[in-house]
């Protein structure tokens, strides 16, 4: 980062990163990289099932979903997990508002993460953020 310093007032200036797990898996990759320290980003988490997503660390969170899921989770399917992230589109380009890049961080073997992470990467790509994804695969 930069730091401007101009008659004693000190700014910093530099890029607006964003993490933003999905589903479980996405989740608690949020969580350890919260636990670890990590500074100088700002961590999202989102999750179909309410409670999973209640037990999160993240300071900003979405419940994907909750017409279609009930807060359930989505119950390993995909679609269910995509449908879910359609449906809250609005909220989650709000939270991706002003990012310059954006980490998306999930499980490929779920249904929130293989479903909706791919929602949110095209949201934040839309956006003209810099979008990078990084996923695990169960196998």
């Amino acid at each position: 980062m930069l730091e401007l310093i101009d008659d004693g007032k000190q700014e910093v200036l530099g890029a607006s990163i964003k993490v933003f797990g999905v589903g479980g898996a996405g989740g608690n990759a949020v969580n350890r990289m919260i636990q670890s320290g990590l500074t100088g980003v700002e961590f999202i988490a989102a999750n179909t099932d309410a409670q999973v997503l209640d037990q999160s660390l993240s300071p900003r969170k979405l419940q994907l979903g909750a017409t279609i899921t009930k807060g359930l989770g989505s119950g390993a399917n995909p679609n269910v997990g995509r449908d879910s992230a359609e449906e809250d589109e609005a909220q989650i380009s709000e939270m991706l508002e002003g990012a310059d890049m954006v980490f998306v961080t999930a499980g490929m073997g779920g249904g929130t993460g293989t479903g909706a992470a791919p929602v949110v990467a095209r949201i934040a790509k839309a956006q003209g953020a810099l979008t990078v994804a990084v996923v695990t695969r169960p196998f």
